[in-house]
């Protein structure tokens, strides 16, 4: 495995539309970004972030997430999320996980992620 730098950042975005709203994920009623596809998103950038650190056959998993939503955003807005390591200890890695529209910060918090081997991981399942 390649040492994982502390303060490496990862951003993802996508663009609110109906896919992704409280009202049609179950989370809500109303057309704004819903909070699971905010978490979702947080997850996608630490996820993506840490991938080049990991060996051939090795992923990695979230183990926990404390996180807020403190704006909301309507149809067409841009939502970006970065990720950020901030903490390392052996397998498992912490990232403090920011999203932003175009006009604020949205929502923050912190997500970890535990390194496993894939094929042992589905293995332990059966």
């Amino acid at each position: 495995m390649t040492e994982i730098k502390l303060g490496t950042t990862f951003s993802v975005s996508t663009i609110v539309d109906e896919s992704n709203i409280a009202s049609t994920v179950g989370s809500g009623l109303l057309p704004i970004f819903a909070t699971p596809m905010m978490i979702a998103q947080m997850e996608k950038a630490a996820s993506e972030l840490l991938a080049p650190f990991l060996e051939k056959g090795q992923t990695s998993v979230g183990i926990k997430i404390d996180v807020s939503h403190d704006k909301a955003s309507p149809i067409g807005a841009t939502i970006t999320t970065t990720a950020k390591i901030i903490a390392v200890d052996r397998r498992q890695v912490d990232f403090e996980v920011i999203s932003k529209d175009e006009k604020s910060l949205i929502g923050k918090g912190f997500h970890s992620r535990f390194i496993i081997d894939s094929q042992k991981f589905l293995e332990k399942l059966k």
